[in-house]
């Protein structure tokens, strides 16, 4: 039955024009995003609640509990729950983000019913039982042990400590193992009752099911839930400690780099010159002029990128690189060479049309699957795109011109405040004070 279930996953895939964005509102006032495909019995329905990990109260307190929603609900506890799931062929996960908690399910049509009742179980009565709670916890720590032994987390994690420090986004999701630990079943329970309400719900369903049916389905499923939370008042922030080296001293036979500086939240009006922008800059591949000066001319790099990443209350442009000790120096030279090029010259007019051309052709792309489409859905609802972005955003790419491209980089890219955190033992390089 799974294996029937991923192969139908695969083949239910929609081209962006031939896709229909329908708004449907339950007769409780609980609105979804819907896509109808009958063409096979699939229905995937992606979901999100305003808050995530920034106010949690306890480092990786969501991040815990988005473990535990699927651990037992209602009157199943962690196993009967479980053979549910699996006895029907039902996918129901959750996970959460510095903004946002989030939850999927993936049923066979014959099955909707008790799936969506499974999702409602799970996020309107958890059980929270010992032995689960201990597992999953359990599991956590050892995931936590494990990365920050990795110079890629450790990279990432220390960045984020360096840039955000004294704002919810410089705590890793998955908390500390000392925080972890001090995780109790209370936590756990305050976390769902108070955070996943109806007041900042976004969802979006995909497949085989009509408005009509839908909409029961969503006041059986979400009614239960409190309708509002407490205000969000995480602060609007920047990255700090800009033009920063930190090294972190591993005894390893490369280093591994992380970089950034402020980006752009979505709503910004230079957002798609931006991202425009950073695929030439870093986020092309192949095609990226990071990629080609420091990978394919100098062989320093197997990888090296960048990206925008836009959160509710900061932005960032950020990427990595991993090199020898010995040309680590050589490596930042470059990027920190790459940004300034951007700033001052922009792409030719063959690399800018180039861009629009792979990202507004790759983007059905992103339109291949059931559950894909119902998480760009809620991503929409999220960035407030508006019900018809699936059709206006290859026009927004396509609009982009060189003005807008050069205007964005001499905003955004300043390779002196580029932060730079490395987990290694670089040659040549001093951590700056």
């Amino acid at each position: 039955m799974r294996r029937l279930l991923a192969v139908l996953f695969v083949l239910v895939a929609l081209p962006a024009n031939a896709v229909t964005v329908e708004r449907v509102v339950s007769p409780g006032g609980i609105e979804a995003w819907l896509v109808q495909d009958h063409s096979n019995p699939i229905i995937a329905m992606d979901v999100a609640f305003k808050g995530g990990a920034s106010v949690e109260g306890k480092p990786g307190l969501a991040h815990m509990v988005a473990g535990l929603l699927d651990e037992g609900a209602g009157p199943l506890d962690s196993q009967a729950f479980q053979g549910k799931l699996e006895d029907l062929a039902i996918e129901l996960s959750f996970e959460t983000g510095k903004d946002n908690f989030r939850g999927s399910l993936k049923t066979l049509t014959d099955n909707r019913d008790t799936a969506f009742d499974l999702f409602r179980l799970a996020l309107t009565q958890p059980r929270f039982d010992k032995e689960p709670v201990e597992r999953v916890r359990n599991q956590i720590l050892t995931a936590l042990a494990r990365e920050l032994q990795s110079p890629d987390a450790v990279a990432a994690r220390t960045w984020f400590k360096l840039v955000f420090a004294g704002h919810p986004y410089a705590v890793p999701v998955r908390g500390e193992p000392e925080t972890v630990k001090a995780i109790t079943v209370n936590d756990l329970r305050a976390y769902a009752k108070t955070w996943l309400a109806r007041e900042s719900l976004v969802v979006g369903v995909v497949g085989d099911i009509t408005p009509e049916a839908l909409k029961p389905l969503l006041d059986k499923t979400f009614g239960a839930l409190p309708a509002q939370h407490p205000p969000i008042t995480v602060p609007e922030t920047a990255p700090k400690a800009p033009g920063r080296l930190e090294i972190v001293t591993r005894d390893n036979p490369q280093s591994v780099a992380v970089f950034g500086e402020a980006g752009l939240k979505r709503a910004d009006p230079d957002w798609y010159a931006a991202y425009v922008m950073n695929y030439v800059l870093g986020g092309g591949g192949f095609s990226s002029w990071l990629t080609e000066e420091v990978r394919e001319k100098r062989g320093l790099a197997y990888s090296v990128y960048s990206y925008l990443a836009p959160f509710d209350h900061a932005g960032i442009i950020s990427g990595g690189v991993a090199t020898q000790n010995a040309r680590t120096e050589e490596s930042l030279k470059l990027i920190k060479e790459q940004w300034a090029r951007m700033r001052n010259e922009g792409p030719t007019e063959k690399q800018l049309e180039d861009a629009k051309t792979y990202l507004t052709g790759s983007f059905p792309l992103q339109l291949d699957s059931t559950d894909s489409i119902a998480g760009l859905l809620v991503a929409m609802q999220l960035d407030k795109l508006g019900i018809d972005y699936l059709d206006k955003r290859n026009g927004y790419i396509q609009s982009v011109n060189m003005d807008q491209v050069k205007k964005v980089a001499g905003r955004l890219l300043d390779p002196d405040r580029l932060t730079f955190v490395v987990v290694g033992k670089p040659v040549g390089l001093t951590a700056t004070q």
